[in-house]
């Protein structure tokens, strides 16, 4: 593989999600409880989760110094891990079937509204599931229809 002018060839490989939560024990625990994730490493603030060959890290928002800013323009909120961003993120995970996921998923309770009706095929050659943690991150769970998945 050739890179562009002035790019280097990394090799890129994988990518891991980084989900925002509240409360990376109580989170960690939900995940492994309900999404059937295993916990790999924990420590204050992070932790890493494996199911399969998928491996999420989970980190701490938990900075509430910006609620209590009065000058917000001379001290700007920035420190990454504000409480405001939990639960805002979302990561797509390839899974080989998605038919008895979506069944485990809906048996735990952790079903995005819209998919409690099943799984669903896309425009873009995909069949996926949707799923919610406990802080509110999406996480999509998708099977290719035919061929490698669209990227």
């Amino acid at each position: 593989m050739t890179a562009p002018e002035g790019r280097a060839t990394a090799g890129l490989t994988r990518t891991i999600p980084a989900l925002p939560v509240r409360d990376v024990p109580v989170a960690s625990a939900f995940y492994c409880e309900r999404l059937g994730f295993e916990a790999v490493h924990e420590e204050a603030g992070f932790a890493i989760l494996v199911r399969d060959d998928a491996v999420l890290h989970l980190w701490g928002a938990t900075d509430e110094d910006w609620r209590d800013r009065a000058d917000l323009a001379g001290r700007p909120v920035r420190s990454g891990a504000e409480s405001f961003l939990a639960g805002t993120a979302s990561c797509r995970i390839e899974a080989a079937d998605v038919d008895p996921l979506w069944e485990e998923l809906d048996r735990a309770g952790v079903l995005h509204p819209t998919a409690r009706g099943g799984v669903s095929a896309t425009e873009y050659g995909t069949r996926e599931v949707h799923a919610v943690d406990r802080d509110g991150n999406l996480l999509t769970f998708f099977q290719p229809i035919d061929g490698p998945p669209p990227g």
